[in-house]
C-alpha cells in the first residue's frame, strides 16, 4: 500500500499543530512525527482527499497570525518501512516498558522489552495515545484474564497485556495489513495468548472481556460504546484513548447512557486516556 506524507510547517507551531493533527485523525490520517517546524502526517494514499483537506482543516482556511504551508510526498509500498526506521528511536514508557525496534540493541531496554516492526501500521508508542495506553495497563494489579485489543495497530497493547499476565487476548483491526503485522510482532514477542481478527466490533462474538482496550479516534470511540458495554462483564474495565483532553467530557457524558462509568483519566501532551468501569 502507498502512502501520502504531508509535511506541514506552522508559525507559531503552537497550539496549532495539535489542532491540526486532531482534524488530520478524523479525516483518516493515521500516523504522525513531530518536527521542529511541525509535523508530518501519513494517510493511505486510496484515502487521501483533497477536497477534506479544504473543508475540514486549517491548512487552507489559515487563522489570522498563523503562517502554514505544506508539501506533499508519495511514498511507495516498499519504502515504508525506511521511513519508519530512518526516525524511530526506541520508546520509554517511564520505568515500565521499553518499545523498541528489532535493530535497536537489547542493552538500552527498561522495564519489559517488548519489540516492534512496524511496517504501515499505527501503534509505536511514539503516539501520546499509545503511550498513555500502555502505561495504563501497568495499574492493572493483578491482571484480568480476558482482553479485548481495538484498533490493535501494530498489536503493541495487546503483547504488552499478555507479557503483564492476560490469559486470553483478542486483537482486532479494520486493516488486513495491520493484523498481519499483529502476527508477525506476536511471533517476534513470543506471544502465544493472542487471537487476531480482521474486522470492525461486529466481528467479535464473545460478551465476557473482564478489560476492553480502544485506541482509535473520538467518533469511533462514541460510535462503539454500545459494544464496549455488551461485551464487557459487569465491574469490567474500558481504557479508551485517541482523543484530546477537552474530549473527556463529551466521552465520558455518552458513556454514562451504556453504564460506563467514569474512573479516572491520564494526559500527555494534551492527549487523553480514560478509564470507565461497567456497572
Amino acid at each position: 500500500m502507498d502512502y501520502t506524507e504531508l509535511n506541514i510547517i506552522l508559525e507559531p507551531k503552537d497550539p496549532w499543530s495539535e489542532i491540526l493533527v486532531a482534524q488530520l485523525s478524523e479525516i483518516g490520517f493515521d500516523s504522525f512525527v513531530e518536527t521542529e517546524e511541525g509535523v508530518q502526517a501519513y494517510i493511505p494514499s486510496k484515502d487521501f482527499n483533497l477536497d477534506d483537506l479544504k473543508s475540514n482543516t486549517l491548512l487552507f482556511e489559515k487563522p489570522e497570525g498563523v503562517s502554514i504551508s505544506f508539501s506533499q510526498n508519495e511514498i511507495p509500498h516498499q519504502n515504508w518501512n525506511e521511513v519508519w526506521e530512518s526516525g524511530f528511536e526506541p520508546v520509554f514508557v517511564d520505568e515500565l516498558v521499553t518499545i523498541r525496534a528489532p535493530f535497536h540493541t537489547e542493552t538500552i531496554t527498561k522495564g519489559l522489552d517488548i519489540v516492534i516492526q512496524p511496517q504501515m501500521s499505527f501503534g509505536t508508542g511514539h503516539h501520546e495515545t499509545t503511550w498513555l495506553m500502555s502505561k495504563s495497563l501497568f495499574d492493572l494489579n493483578p491482571f484480568p484474564s480476558k482482553v479485548l485489543d481495538m484498533g490493535t495497530g501494530t498489536g503493541v497493547l495487546a503483547i504488552i497485556a499478555e507479557k503483564l499476565g492476560a490469559q486470553s487476548v483478542l486483537a482486532v483491526d479494520i486493516e488486513d495489513w495491520s493484523v498481519e503485522n499483529t502476527k508477525e510482532n506476536i511471533t517476534r514477542n513470543l506471544c502465544n495468548q493472542i487471537q487476531t481478527i480482521c474486522g470492525d466490533i461486529d466481528v467479535v462474538d464473545q460478551k465476557d472481556f473482564d478489560v476492553i482496550l480502544a485506541n482509535i479516534n473520538k467518533n469511533v470511540l462514541k460510535a462503539h460504546l454500545p459494544f464496549y458495554a455488551e461485551k464487557l462483564i459487569q465491574g469490567g474495565k474500558l481504557y479508551m484513548s485517541g482523543f484530546f483532553e477537552t474530549d473527556i467530557d463529551e466521552l465520558v457524558f455518552e458513556a454514562k447512557k451504556y453504564n460506563l462509568d467514569f474512573v479516572s483519566h491520564k494526559t500527555k501532551d494534551s492527549w487523553a486516556c480514560i478509564l470507565l468501569n461497567k456497572l
